[in-house]
């Protein structure tokens, strides 16, 4: 941490602030990771298993990061050879 961050930092908890978190900020909230485009991510997913990425990416209209961590993250997928598949596979998937 720079000594310049120290100050400022001594500056504010002088001037009476007492917490350590971020002050909430003005702006656009994120609405990419709501549940609707969740399904609809699923949708795309399951309508075609070897679908990529940027397709969904540039077809929902929201950032390529976003997709990632909803098909890793929420939907729990991977791609194995070009194609979409469920992390946790049965016997019978893996035959």
């Amino acid at each position: 941490m720079s000594m310049t961050q120290v100050y400022q930092w001594c500056s504010w908890f002088k001037d009476g602030r007492t917490s350590l978190q971020d002050e909430p900020r003005s702006g656009r909230p994120n609405t990419a990771n709501k549940d609707w485009n969740t399904a609809r991510v699923h949708e795309l997913i399951k309508v075609d298993r070897r679908v990529e990425l940027k397709e969904i990416s540039l077809k929902l209209d929201i950032p390529k990061t976003n997709v990632y961590e909803i098909v890793h993250d929420k939907l729990g997928y991977r791609k194995v050879s070009a194609r979409w598949v469920p992390k946790m596979l049965s016997d019978e998937h893996k035959r």
